[in-house]
């Protein structure tokens, strides 16, 4: 098996030869959040950015959800795979963070596809409509919430949509038996319920900080 460290280097040599390469309003908003301090280190970086807008694009969604937005970039890579007349729902509880991302999605011309939601995503998700019309879902939250989220949201979710989640090898530390911590745990037995949900396929990639790739059956 052939790997090896993957550097801030080869993050943005593969990030330039991507169809979807950072432009200046991706730069602004990288800015903006940087500006924040030590929760930048929330935001994903470029690559996988671009895998979004991808993954988007290949389901065909007009409906999508996201829940934990920060400041937008996750939304805003959502936001231009989506086809003609699509919708994203971001679920957040954070004005200031997300006014970072409103301003971004106004200067890239995909504010109006963009339905943001003040509110405990829990609340958000329970109103949606109960029938299976969403095509993706991206989960980037607090990492205990996960498992509600997973069962809100995957009934609604329609044949072939897909169902991703960021930050389930927590920097590789899910296969270290000696540590523990509330989001260690919280990450652990969420990537149970997946493994074992019949509802879906299943492939958990290592890249990034782990992101959990599921189909609906």
């Amino acid at each position: 098996m052939r790997s090896f460290l993957v550097t801030d280097a080869i993050r943005d040599y593969a990030a330039a030869h991507s169809s979807w390469r950072p432009d200046p309003v991706v730069r602004r908003l990288q800015e903006r959040t940087a500006a924040l301090g030590s929760p930048a280190g929330m935001q994903i970086g470029d690559d996988q950015g671009q895998l979004l807008t991808m993954l988007t694009r290949l389901v065909g969604a007009r409906s999508a959800v996201e829940v934990g937005t920060f400041t937008g970039y996750s939304s805003l890579c959502i936001a231009r795979g989506l086809s003609d007349g699509g919708t994203l729902v971001c679920c957040d509880i954070s004005e200031e963070w997300t006014s970072i991302g409103a301003q971004a999605w106004h200067e890239a011309g995909v504010a109006d596809r963009i339905d943001l939601r003040i509110a405990p995503a829990l609340d958000t998700l329970r109103a949606l409509p109960t029938e299976p019309m969403i095509d993706l879902v991206f989960i980037d939250a607090d990492k205990g919430g996960y498992v509600d989220y997973w069962n809100e949201l995957v009934p609604r979710v329609r044949p072939g949509g897909l169902l991703l989640a960021d930050n389930v090898l927590w920097s590789g530390e899910v296969v270290d038996d000696e540590k523990s911590g509330e989001n260690l745990d919280a990450l652990r037995a969420f990537n149970d319920v997946v493994a074992a949900d019949e509802r879906v396929e299943v492939v958990v990639l290592t890249a990034f900080d782990g992101l959990t790739i599921a189909r609906r059956r």
